[in-house]
């Protein structure tokens, strides 16, 4: 197929985007190829194809990050009482980006259901797919992060723009010194 016909195609697909369901293609008697949303006349044979607009979906996560969640979600277990440790651990994983699921125990029930799963009533609880660190230890936690995949910082957040760095003042002793 030549550029030129290759980039009419192109053209033609783009602006029947999602109006049109077929595309017709026919040779007519001179033997000039034809390309339409609408079907040819009768007694011509044509090629039909079902069309459909492209599609690109984007996402604000990247996709080491996608297939993190995916293969290792995140879950965070805290407690109402349980304040700088648990605050601390929510902080790690936003600061690195990390989308989690945060669980209370806040009652007995769920209490048990903590005991039962991880055997302790200690939180806060990190589970990165089946990994679990008890307790807050941020070597502990970022180690268990970095073995799944996610990222060191929080620039792959949806919606977090981190702050440039601001450039060194220079004094003016050092731009005479220049």
């Amino acid at each position: 197929m030549s550029p030129r016909l290759f980039t009419a195609l192109v053209l033609l697909a783009c602006a029947l985007n999602a109006r049109a369901e077929s595309l017709y293609r026919w040779v007519d008697a001179q033997g000039v190829v034809h390309y339409s949303d609408v079907a040819p006349p009768a007694p011509v044979k044509a090629e039909q194809r079902k069309i459909s607009a492209n599609v690109i979906q984007t996402s604000e996560v990247d996709y080491a990050t996608q297939m993190a969640v995916k293969n290792f979600p995140v879950s965070l277990y805290t407690a109402p009482d349980c304040k700088d440790p648990c605050a601390e651990a929510r902080a790690l994983l936003q600061k690195r980006g990390v989308p989690f699921q945060e669980v209370s125990v806040k009652d007995e029930q769920s209490a048990a259901q903590l005991k039962k799963d991880f055997g302790t009533l200690e939180v806060p609880v990190l589970k990165v797919g089946k990994d679990v660190q008890h307790g807050f230890e941020p070597g502990a936690f970022n180690s268990s992060l970095d073995a799944a995949g996610y990222p060191a910082d929080g620039r792959r957040l949806p919606g977090h723009n981190p702050q440039p760095a601001k450039a060194p003042e220079h004094r003016k002793d050092q731009a005479d010194a220049k």
